[in-house]
């Protein structure tokens, strides 16, 4: 009994440091250097939103963004969502995502699938070729002409088409589906199921962690994509909010409309009402996000961890 409390004593002395308990300054530190992180990214979004939610006094006292809220208005976002260049651009944006993250998800889903099986027609040749577009980028300029030769210049197709199946992303599917059980898909073809039976009534139930944060990764790229509407769209109308967050607050153009706002909030001028203005542009760009991504946060060790890590 002595000898194996000797060995247990001496094997818990050559542990390394990283596998003992954490000290009191230790967990200190780690509870200051977590605070400071989430301060860091906090307060600039809360800067933001304090200062979108301003009145014109405010802003004009704190002389440009405000920290400390002053007041209370919504008059920016009641100009931003009674019509207009914002409001047309969130309607796209929303679209654009909604049929893109369903668009990209179905298609990701079927490849996957396909490629999963390896009796599958061309089942080399084809995810040789996926995995080849991590090495190989097509260029901007093929791009363009491909989408121009289609037709597709100045259409919302344009946003969806060209970036619509992420190869990182299938490969993810694909190795999550190779580690089901082929019992259990054996067994369905055995009752007669065909293969879109076998995806959609035991494949897919069994993989709604994985497709629900591939879903989350495409409806996160499409809500914050700018460039493929930058490139492909001619016309203003049809821009999407992240153009516009682009064109009228990175840029520092002014906002069409803004000059209403400016004698309806402020008597001293069009700079602090266009302020106010281009931070609920911002706010209305991130929030989205940051409501669905917590409900989608829970599947990633399920899904994104495991069938990266299996495959």
């Amino acid at each position: 009994m002595t000898t194996a409390l000797a060995r247990r004593s001496a094997s818990a002395r050559r542990r390394p440091v990283w596998d003992e308990p954490p000290t009191r300054i230790g967990q200190a530190a780690k509870g200051v250097l977590v605070g400071v992180v989430l301060l860091a990214v906090l307060f600039p979004l809360w800067v933001v939103v304090v200062t979108s939610l301003s009145p014109a006094r405010a802003i004009t006292e704190a002389g440009g963004l405000v920290i400390v809220p002053d007041g209370f208005s919504l008059g920016a976002y009641a100009e931003l969502l009674s019509g207009g260049v914002v409001t047309r651009s969130v309607l796209v944006s929303t679209g654009v995502t909604v049929v893109g993250t369903l668009f990209s998800t179905v298609v990701t889903l079927l490849a996957a699938y396909g490629l999963s099986r390896p009796g599958s027609f061309a089942h080399r040749p084809l995810l040789f070729m996926v995995l080849l577009t991590f090495l190989f980028g097509p260029g901007l300029i093929p791009t363009y002409l491909l989408v121009n030769s289609l037709g597709l210049l100045d259409t919302y197709a344009a946003l969806v088409l060209p970036g619509a199946v992420a190869a990182f992303n299938l490969v993810v599917l694909r190795s999550f589906f190779m580690n089901l059980p082929q019992e259990v898909i054996d067994s369905a073809r055995i009752d007669g199921a065909s293969e879109f039976g076998v995806l959609t009534r035991i494949v897919l139930p069994l993989s709604k962690g994985v497709t629900a944060v591939i879903a989350l990764f495409y409806g996160v790229g499409y809500w914050n994509a700018f460039f493929n509407a930058f490139l492909y769209l001619n016309s203003n109308d049809k821009w999407p909010l992240q153009l516009v967050l682009r064109t009228y607050v990175l840029q520092g153009q002014s906002i069409p409309g803004a000059s209403a706002v400016d004698s309806t909030l402020t008597g001293t001028g069009g700079v602090v009402a266009t302020l106010a203005i281009k931070m609920a542009v911002i706010v209305l760009a991130v929030v989205p996000v940051l409501v669905v991504y917590p409900f989608v946060q829970k599947h990633f060790t399920k899904g994104v961890i495991v069938g990266a890590i299996k495959g």
